[in-house]
């Protein structure tokens, strides 16, 4: 090794000395093409790109690791993650650890500084990762901790390729999207499919019930979901990565599912169309890709005529056509495809040796792995069961700006919807824009007022904000139960600030540049904050919050310590909490970190009001359907402790 540094420096030397321009002293200099002296830099570096992907192709293959990759086509919003999720489940069952990779093709680095009127909401991660909404799909149904590695995004990879680059790693190649881009895709993807993984939350205690081994273990499959629509151009460098992979890993290590859409067209006599499917197919082989399984979406089920006739135009076996219609929940979709045997199917399509049968083809096979009978598939059946038998319907009323877009606020709509399965309690959501309730609409205000509890979520700029005021001094006046996320705690403090601290101007530095220091500024900047970068500067993350005793939230969480997740850049301002403390708003959630105490968590005394609760943190992005978030399951039982149900079990 240290001969081979010799060498190198010797050759870069001499490089300057032989190769340099006698007729322009700024011209660089050209190194050796010598194979040798390649060699040795690439050593120095850790190794060829080639080398790396080829030892990790032959790691996956050594390890029997098995790569599921989820494609759409037709139109986007398919559900092509749902799908993922839901095979992912399948293997959960199966008792297979199982991960996630979401690649999106846009040029943005991460989701963090796209709109939610755009993209819909962004779902953070323990490790900070600010990612597409579908990992919380992945999560919530995986039962999985992941990190912003299995968000790869065009942008994360092209800032890496060129990174390499400018750092000389490419040894003056020509930088070219096959092989270089293509490559750094594949090592990507391999190197998330081999990442620990852990199968309960830091936050909650959520537990993967099918598996005894919750430490961080090695994953055994890898789903993963390439965005967008098939045939998009800013996908193709993907497409290419995933064609190559599968010659590198072998045909038994990676296996296609292709979301696609069959129509119902036709009055008074409906006719389910196949000609956009076929299409899709079609361009997918064009593209060097081959579906194994066809997922159909549709409102009904697929028809034997047509599943036949598709088989025959995409060259799918009949058994591998897969009708995913619409359900009453999504929590049937794994339970739709059990019965149509497509976790046999894959068993035997990927070899998967627990289950695999000799001589049979992978659509021929009969249900191997016999899920009806394991603990995770009766678990997901009474879920499922339970969604669609509640005892008493609840109306939650979501304050915020974004109310436009369905998917702004999804994981607080799906941690509603965790905790009125575990209430038993058919869930209506009313999004009331809080613009609307600045201007003084009666019709809104009444909408408001006719719920049965209020969520008030996380939020960015000053549009809305004082609506957010007047419904959260409602819900505090008419007794309404009442959860505030992040800026929805951070209103709640301003609110309770005006109402009672003899401070009316007071407000958030967010929104109000010129505040009196020490009067008015209730709400911060974060002194560690950065304020002229945004992507990734927030505070982000999991982060520890210390409960006071005797609180309500210490109580629903049953831990005086919890982990949840954040996303940031303004706080409660320290110097007013012993204030309001004495004029009766609790801060009873801390955290000590290197910058000082925050305020994480507020409540109001039960006898002044059944349920008033602010944090300053995002619970939703830790609740799951088997163990709803505390906050969101607190709420949900007041709601129905206040229609009279008993909530004791």
């Amino acid at each position: 090794m240290i001969q081979r540094v010799i060498l190198l420096l010797l050759s870069i030397i001499s490089g300057f000395i032989v190769n340099a321009n006698p007729q322009d002293h700024l011209a660089p200099p050209t190194f050796s093409a010598d194979p040798v002296v390649e060699n040795a830099f690439r050593e120095l570096r850790g190794g060829s790109s080639a080398q790396i992907l080829d030892d990790l192709a032959q790691e996956l293959i050594d390890y029997n690791r098995k790569l599921v990759v989820v494609t759409g086509g037709v139109l986007s919003g398919i559900g092509k993650g749902v799908t993922a999720s839901s095979i992912g489940v399948l293997f959960r069952a199966m008792g297979y650890r199982v991960t996630a990779l979401k690649i999106d093709p846009y040029l943005n680095v991460d989701a963090g500084t796209m709109s939610p009127f755009e993209h819909g909401e962004v779902f953070v991660l323990d490790d900070g990762g600010e990612t597409d909404l579908d990992l919380g799909n992945y999560e919530r149904f995986l039962s999985v901790c992941l990190t912003k590695n299995s968000n790869l995004s065009t942008g994360k990879i092209y800032q890496q390729v060129i990174e390499k680059e400018r750092v000389g790693d490419y040894l003056g190649k020509t930088v070219q999207v096959v092989p270089h881009v293509s490559d750094a895709i594949q090592e990507w993807v391999l190197q998330v499919a081999k990442a620990p993984i852990t199968h309960f939350s830091k936050a909650t205690g959520a537990t993967d019930t099918s598996r005894q081994d919750n430490d961080s273990m090695e994953p055994e499959i890898c789903m993963l979901e390439l965005g967008g629509t098939l045939g998009d151009i800013e996908s193709m460098p993907f497409v290419e990565a995933l064609r190559q992979l599968q010659e590198k890993v072998g045909y038994k290590n990676m296996c296609f599912v292709h979301v696609s859409l069959v129509p119902v067209l036709g009055s008074p006599i409906s006719e389910q169309k196949t000609k956009p499917t076929q299409h899709s197919v079609k361009m997918m082989m064009q593209l060097g890709l081959r579906p194994d399984f066809l997922c159909c979406r549709g409102k009904e089920m697929l028809e034997d005529g047509v599943r036949k006739k598709l088989a025959l135009f995409t060259s799918v076996p009949e058994q591998a056509i897969i009708s995913l219609h619409d359900v009453s929940n999504i929590y049937r979709v794994p339970l739709m495809m059990v019965e149509q045997n497509l976790c046999g199917m894959l068993a035997q399509r990927l070899r998967l040796p627990k289950y695999r049968r000799q001589g049979l083809k992978y659509n021929a096979v009969p249900d191997l792995c016999e899920l009806k009978n394991s603990k995770l598939f009766r678990e997901w059946t009474q879920l499922a069961n339970s969604v669609d038998q509640p005892e008493n319907d609840c109306t939650i009323a979501m304050v915020g700006k974004y109310c436009n877009q369905g998917d702004a606020y999804l994981s607080v709509v799906k941690a509603l919807t965790h905790a009125s399965i575990a209430t038993k309690q058919k869930l209506k959501i009313e999004f009331i824009d809080s613009s609307e309730l600045e201007g003084g609409k009666e019709e809104t205000m009444s909408r408001l007022l006719k719920c049965d509890g209020m969520v008030v979520p996380g939020g960015f700029g000053s549009r809305g904000f004082e609506g957010k005021i007047n419904a959260i001094r409602k819900a505090r006046e008419e007794k309404i139960p009442f959860l505030g996320i992040c800026l929805g705690m951070q209103a709640a403090v301003i609110e309770y600030a005006r109402s009672f601290g003899n401070m009316p101007a007071a407000h958030s530095a967010e929104f109000q540049k010129n505040l009196t220091e020490g009067k008015d500024d209730v709400v911060i900047f974060m002194p560690e904050g950065d304020r002229k970068r945004m992507g990734g500067t927030m505070r982000l993350g999991a982060r520890e919050t210390i409960l006071r005793d005797e609180s309500l939230v210490r109580k629903l969480y049953g831990h005086e310590r919890i982990m949840e997740r954040h996303r940031h850049r303004y706080e409660v301002n320290p110097i007013y909490t012993s204030k309001l403390e004495k004029l009766g708003l609790k801060f009873v959630g801390k955290n000590t970190d290197s910058s000082g105490e925050r305020m994480e968590v507020i409540e109001l005394d039960n006898d002044v009001h059944p349920y008033f609760v602010g944090a300053q943190f995002h619970p939703e992005f830790t609740s799951r359907p088997e163990k709803p978030n505390p906050l969101f399951l607190g709420l949900l039982k007041t709601v129905k402790k206040q229609k009279g149900f008993d909530v004791s079990s």
